[in-house]
């Protein structure tokens, strides 16, 4: 089970990535195992001088009872300290965003990784799209 977030690499250069677990609740886990979950629009907030995912889907799970989870709530990242402070500096610098890349199961702990990230450009864009035009083609 692995969720990508497939516009990261599109509208974003990844600098660099930081893997973090993720604090679920309830029926949250299966869900993510099931593989119902998606990281479009999401990005970390670090607030308190603690990071937060927000905007990321869980569906709810089908066989869950009343007491299932919000799909879209703020879920808390669990990182060092060192590692929090790093990634606050880094998304401080100017044009640099905090996104989720991927998320996934790594011995039944659900991990999250984060990559500090530039926005792109439109011309960037073209010339991605344009690269996998040509790959695409000589295949």
């Amino acid at each position: 089970m692995e969720i990508v977030n497939k516009k990261a690499k599109f509208d974003y250069f990844i600098e660099e990535e930081i893997e973090a677990g993720i604090v679920l609740v309830g029926t949250e886990i299966k869900s993510l195992r099931k593989g119902s979950a998606d990281l479009k629009d999401t990005y970390v907030r670090i607030k308190n001088n603690e990071a937060y995912i927000i905007n990321m889907y869980i569906a709810k799970y089908e066989e869950g009872n009343i007491f299932n989870h919000d799909e879209r709530r703020e879920r808390k990242l669990l990182l060092h300290k060192k590692e929090i402070r790093k990634l606050e500096e880094l998304s401080k610098k100017d044009g640099y965003t905090l996104i989720p890349i991927r998320a996934y199961l790594k011995k039944n702990l659900a991990k999250i990784s984060i990559g500090v990230c530039k926005g792109k450009k439109n011309y960037d864009k073209r010339e991605a799209i344009k690269e996998r035009d040509l790959k695409k083609l000589e295949r």
